[in-house]
């Protein structure tokens, strides 16, 4: 198991697309949750599929643990066994000062939200972030911006004073 530590911010403009690499297609849904845990499956352009189970604790730090899965299964638990709007969502790496962005450009039931986020070693470097021109409000910890959330209720139900 480990620990994930991250920071999770609004995308403001497109400046971050000429440094993007490696679009991939996401595609997530959740199966199970519980007050303290979620249970995710992940299937990512024919890849193995990923069951992740993601401590619910808001913050920088929470516990995870993740086991492959055959494609063929991950697709069946998504499409059959998913609680709540399936999460589609197009994932660019950016690199920026040192460190590896993951821009997630939604579609689907979350299409119009960008959010950029970056994982850290340790808290106190996750402190020191100086954020890159191209996003604005942080939301780390807020739980309307988790994905299970979104799930829950997608951003196309969100009221326009609710998209931050």
């Amino acid at each position: 198991m480990i620990v994930e530590i991250e920071r999770k911010f609004l995308v403001l403009h497109d400046g971050w697309k000429a440094a993007a690499t490696g679009a991939r297609r996401i595609r997530q849904g959740y199966v199970a949750e519980g007050p303290s845990l979620t249970v995710r499956v992940r299937a990512i352009d024919g890849e193995p599929g990923r069951l992740t189970l993601k401590s619910r604790a808001a913050g920088l730090s929470r516990l995870e643990f993740n086991t492959t899965l055959p494609p063929e299964d991950a697709g069946r638990l998504l499409d059959e066994h998913r609680t709540g709007a399936l999460i589609e969502k197009t994932r660019y790496r950016v690199r920026w000062h040192e460190r590896d962005w993951d821009v997630d450009v939604f579609a689907g039931e979350n299409e119009g939200l960008v959010v950029a986020e970056v994982e850290f070693e340790d808290e106190a470097a996750a402190a020191a972030l100086r954020p890159p021109p191209w996003v604005g409000r942080e939301v780390t910890g807020e739980e309307p911006y988790y994905n299970a959330a979104l799930a829950r209720r997608p951003y196309r139900l969100w009221a326009r004073d609710e998209r931050g």
